[in-house]
């Protein structure tokens, strides 16, 4: 259960949900940019350079002696395990199941992830929440399924693969908002993500190096850096990388799981929008209805909260138990 002894500030919380919008802006927009770079490598390629630009980057400020970080006496062994949901075991199992399924039947099944993450959350935290707030998430869930649904798409069953990895990815993620919640209490926001970014590059580097060295491609590894707007979509994909990991601990640090995890959806709303903007995508109604159901669904979530009990009943509680 996630029991801190620290009293978080209102300020503190709006702090957190004006970085779980920014977090959802910049997802949304980096999607664009990591279908740019798939044109130069690989995902698993891609994924390495990504970890490394985002890795370089934060030892800039940890160096200078912006980023404390001290991991003596804490411990690591949750932390090395949280690294594996997220970003490791989370990108794996996407990238994988992509190979197998469709952008958007992974848009389709990564919808459900709050509602994965609310289930977790109430089980390993005892997090509680209204039936307001349940449906609020639904609205949610279901404007993503109409933007996808109404486009044609739809989960092609017969690919049981993709649609297995998939689903894993989905369940990892829930995971991994609510287990870092959990693991927030021992570690800064800086501490867990530049372990989970180091760790992330260090497995990625070698799944990387066994995939090449068995393809033949070993030498050609590198080949990608010699184009200029490959390097600067992979460092700003770094940036991205380390400033997501940071606003993300950071919110699961201040906000329950269950309301943070609702924000996921936001990003479909920003690609769309972006799409729009930067792709000359045609927007249509089903893209408008489905972005209205999933902001009301974000503010129904964080907003309808079921009334704290009073001190007193508390603690009687807390004496029976």
């Amino acid at each position: 259960m996630f029991n801190s002894n620290e009293t978080i500030k209102p300020a503190e919380i709006k702090r957190a949900y004006l970085l779980a919008v920014l977090n959802a802006v910049v997802i949304g927009i980096s999607f664009l940019v990591v279908k740019m770079t798939l044109d130069y490598a690989n995902p698993i390629d891609t994924l390495t350079f990504r970890f490394a630009s985002a890795l370089g980057l934060m030892l800039i400020p940890v160096c200078f002696g912006f980023f404390k970080l001290k991991y003596r006496g804490k411990p690591l062994i949750p932390l090395f395990l949280l690294a594996t949901m997220y970003p490791v075991g989370f990108f794996t199992l996407q990238a994988f199941g992509l190979q197998h399924a469709t952008s958007s039947e992974g848009g389709i099944i990564n919808a459900f992830t709050p509602v994965v993450t609310i289930l977790f959350a109430s089980i390993f935290l005892k997090e509680v929440t209204s039936l307001s707030q349940k449906f609020s998430m639904l609205l949610s869930v279901v404007g993503v399924l109409l933007i996808f649904l109404a486009n044609g798409s739809a989960i092609d069953f017969s690919k049981i693969t993709g649609t297995l990895l998939l689903v894993l990815a989905c369940i990892i993620f829930a995971g991994y908002s609510v287990f870092a919640r959990s693991i927030s209490r021992f570690f800064s926001p800086a501490e867990i993500s530049f372990f989970m970014i180091g760790i992330g590059f260090a497995i990625s580097f070698v799944v990387s190096f066994i995939n090449n060295a068995f393809d033949g491609t070993l030498k050609y590894f590198f080949t990608p850096l010699s184009s200029g707007t490959f390097v600067w979509l992979i460092v700003y994909l770094g940036f991205v990388q380390l400033a997501t990991a940071l606003m993300a601990t950071y919110i699961l640090s201040k906000i329950e799981a269950s309301k943070a995890s609702v924000f996921i959806n936001l990003s479909t709303v920003v690609s769309i929008i972006a799409g729009a903007f930067y792709l000359g995508e045609v927007v249509t109604w089903y893209h408008l209805c489905g972005s209205i159901l999933i902001i009301v669904g974000v503010i129904g979530t964080n907003r309808l909260v079921k009334k704290p009990v009073s001190k007193n009943k508390a603690t009687n509680a807390a004496k029976v138990i």
